[in-house]
């Protein structure tokens, strides 16, 4: 029975990563940057997405889908910052998944899109199996979780490509060892970009979207040189 369910979780994995390549081609034909986000619950995972969309709506247009278990309420707060977002309730799953992702995105023009952020559900185990299709996976970890948290989940590091360090207005108060967070970090995932934020003081966010015009730019040229 055990080898059974290895070679289930094997095919569906399979065919998540081969709709998940379909996905990224489409996005790197329309020259549009996707950014996933993922952490456990309570990171301020969508604090962070709203500040990063009403930054970055100033002059792009930009998009974000979301993941939840159940409710729509990240959704109505992210359209504070534009309407060009869609709720993806996934009920007793943990976790999105490409064909989430290809539904969601029916109703949008790619090609009228600049930034499309996926947020994952609130969890540090299973998103890291599966492949979207993003162009760069964020992962968070708050300040109010703990330091060891990329020891505990080492796979999800490992699967991201960019840390952020959440609600950093709170280390103090929370006695955050912020040198043991980013040592952690880098022992499981040697090299990787590590941001210090606050969504609430905006500390720290000039340096990330710093880092998505750089990407966006590369998305550009890569559309740019399929085209040619």
């Amino acid at each position: 029975m055990s080898t059974r369910m290895v070679e289930v979780r094997a095919t569906v994995l399979k065919q998540n990563d081969l709709l998940a390549r379909s996905l990224r081609e489409r996005f790197k034909a329309n020259g549009v940057c996707v950014v996933g986000l993922v952490s456990s619950p309570g990171s301020g995972k969508t604090a962070f997405l709203e500040k990063l969309l009403a930054g970055l709506a100033r002059d792009f247009q930009v998009a974000a889908l979301v993941g939840d278990l159940a409710t729509e309420n990240d959704a109505a707060r992210l359209k504070r910052a534009t309407e060009n977002v869609r709720q993806i309730t996934t009920g007793t799953i943990c976790h999105l998944d490409a064909q989430m992702i290809d539904t969601a995105l029916e109703p949008w023009r790619l090609e009228d899109i600049d930034f499309l952020f996926i947020e994952n559900v609130g969890n540090l185990v299973c998103p890291s199996s599966y492949d979207l299709g993003e162009e760069l996976r964020f992962v968070l970890l708050s300040a109010t979780e703990g330091e060891d948290k990329p020891l505990k989940y080492p796979t999800i590091f490992n699967s991201s490509d960019v840390a952020i360090i959440t609600k950093m207005d709170l280390a103090d108060a929370a006695e955050f060892d912020l040198a043991a967070a980013r040592r952690n970090i880098l022992s499981v995932r040697p090299g990787m970009r590590i941001f210090e934020v606050s969504a609430k003081t905006g500390a720290g966010m000039a340096e990330v979207f710093q880092l998505l015009r750089v990407q966006l730019a590369r998305s550009r040229d890569a559309r740019a040189e399929l085209q040619s």
